[in-house]
């Protein structure tokens, strides 16, 4: 079995583990940066479309941001979590973006930066590239991270799947001893290309895997969100929170095509677009005094019901109306996606459904990215300081994402340098030799996205999760006998981790009996 060892393993591609990437690489630390995509872009920052905060020295001291998160919450975020965001993400943005990593963001003609402001936001202090904010941000980033002339103590393994972490359970510690003094010292990775599992030995590892918005059957996020971070440090005795907590978005392109749903802004509704239904009629005048501009889990609920009232697949987004060549240079990545699609935006109405969008919950850290588990930390959407609380702040998650994992970085670059743990004394991975069907996997994942839509979905209640509870039970055990026998590939490894952390989604709403932010239970 094959053998690599780095200072900190990195799983994840996104804003997080490149943010994290780049601070350890140039204090000179030897990284590995593992990622199931062969395309390192390939992640759910690269299809963020608007915007990062930048903290100020006036809501540092007016505390406005903090209230906004607040209020979008309702109340349940971390106020501690949310000082810590403002007081270091001017800094971090400013070394990172602005200083290092050459980022176009939007500039006047003077050189100034442009801000915008988005739903729930009290003044403009978004900074934003067009409509593909993150994907300006993603390449830039990791750009910079990939000169090997620069950082020659970087290695990138693309193509490869984190299997499980590594802890000494796996090489005969009991249990008992295994919670005493639980620790992470690598991972098992997957080699797609070859079929192959090596070790990977790391003194420190960071887990930047994204959400689980791929969970569901319409969503906005990368397949890859399906909750591999989520399941590996469940395994290994990490801690899970606010798991009932998923944020949907209330517009993405109905496309028969794919379940990734491609974003349509909430910002086309803050310039006045208008929901029809499949008659033509504007409804939200129906369910919500605010109509467009609603939040987010009213919108999106609203759609939702106003499908079901219909009987229709979709309802339609309206911005035709507004001048052909604004609606071009305004939304230039919407406009060209769905002309593709064979819609244009200056003359019909857009087709949307809502779609899982964000995870507020996720692996539980402190305020620096640490974990329960020694040595394991979590950074972005796969981890929950208690930033959001309940409901997120639209364009929080790119400055959350830079931000811890930048501050788990510099916590790792202070923390007590700890040995490289021996590998003769960690067992090889037994491989199976049991073929793998594609289209059983296939059925499986379709089965669980459908579950978890219809019954753990915008609206939740007693007989929906009753009901999610029995199919996912009798798909968790197949699927477990099945994966100790069988021959790895990487969506056997996904549909394991998928019915896992689904099944604590299940559970965090079966116990929450409030409905509260973006969490919504008869």
């Amino acid at each position: 079995m094959s053998v690599a060892q780095f200072d900190t393993l990195i799983i994840g591609c996104g804003i997080a583990g490149l943010a994290s990437g780049i601070k350890l690489a140039e204090a000179g630390s030897k990284v590995g940066i593992v990622t199931r995509e062969v395309d390192p872009n390939v992640s759910n920052t690269y299809w963020a479309q608007g915007g990062i905060i930048f903290p100020n020295k006036d809501e540092v001291e007016s505390e406005s941001l903090q209230s906004d998160i607040a209020k979008a919450s309702s109340h349940t975020s971390s106020p501690e979590a949310a000082d810590m965001l403002v007081s270091e993400g001017e800094r971090i943005i400013k070394e990172l973006l602005l200083d290092k990593v050459p980022t176009d963001f939007e500039r006047s003609n003077t050189g100034e930066l442009l801000f915008t402001k988005e739903a729930a936001h009290s003044s403009s202090r978004i900074l934003f590239k067009g409509d593909y904010t993150g994907k300006e941000i993603q390449i830039a980033m990791l750009n910079y991270l990939k000169d090997k002339e620069r950082f020659p103590n970087v290695s990138f393994l693309t193509g490869h799947t984190a299997v499980d972490l590594l802890t000494p359970f796996h090489h005969g510690v009991s249990l008992q001893q295994r919670y005493e003094s639980p620790q992470v010292i690598g991972a098992y990775v997957f080699n797609q290309a070859k079929g192959t599992i090596g070790k990977v030995i790391a003194k420190k590892t960071i887990l930047a895997t994204g959400g689980i918005g791929a969970l569901y059957l319409h969503h906005s996020n990368n397949e890859g969100a399906r909750g591999d971070g989520h399941a590996m440090a469940k395994r290994a005795g990490a801690f899970l929170t606010n798991m009932e907590f998923i944020q949907f978005h209330p517009t993405t392109f109905y496309d028969k095509s794919s379940h990734r749903r491609f974003l349509i802004s909430e910002a086309i509704r803050g310039e006045g677009g208008v929901l029809l239904n499949c008659h033509g009629e504007a409804f939200m005048e129906m369910y919500h005094p605010d109509r467009e501009l609603a939040p987010r889990d009213v919108v999106a609920r609203s759609i939702d019901e106003e499908m079901i009232r219909t009987k229709h697949d979709c309802v339609y987004l309206d911005i035709s109306f507004k001048d052909p060549k604004w609606i071009q240079e305004r939304f230039p990545t919407i406009y060209e996606h769905c002309l593709a699609k064979n819609v244009d935006i200056t003359k019909t109405p857009i087709p949307v459904v809502p779609a899982a969008h964000y995870t507020c919950g996720g692996v539980k850290t402190d305020l620096k990215g640490k974990t329960n588990l020694e040595n394991l930390y979590a950074v972005g959407e796969v981890a929950c300081t208690g930033l959001h609380g309940a409901n997120r702040l639209g364009s929080t998650s790119l400055l959350e994402g830079l931000t811890w994992g930048a501050l788990a970085a510099e916590e790792i670059l202070r923390s007590k340098d700890t040995n490289f743990y021996e590998s003769h004394l960690i067992k090889d991975w037994i491989e199976g030799n049991e073929p793998v069907d594609p289209a059983l996997i296939h059925q499986d994942l379709i089965t669980l996205k459908h579950t978890m839509w219809n019954y753990v979905g915008l609206t939740r209640n007693r007989n929906r999760l009753k009901r999610a509870e029995a199919m996912f039970r009798e798909l968790y055990d197949e699927i477990q006998r099945f994966y100790r026998n069988a021959q790895l590939v990487d969506e056997l490894i996904g549909l394991r981790n998928a019915v896992e952390v689904s099944y604590q989604v299940l559970a965090a709403s079966r116990r929450n009996k409030q409905s509260v932010g973006c969490f919504y239970r008869k």
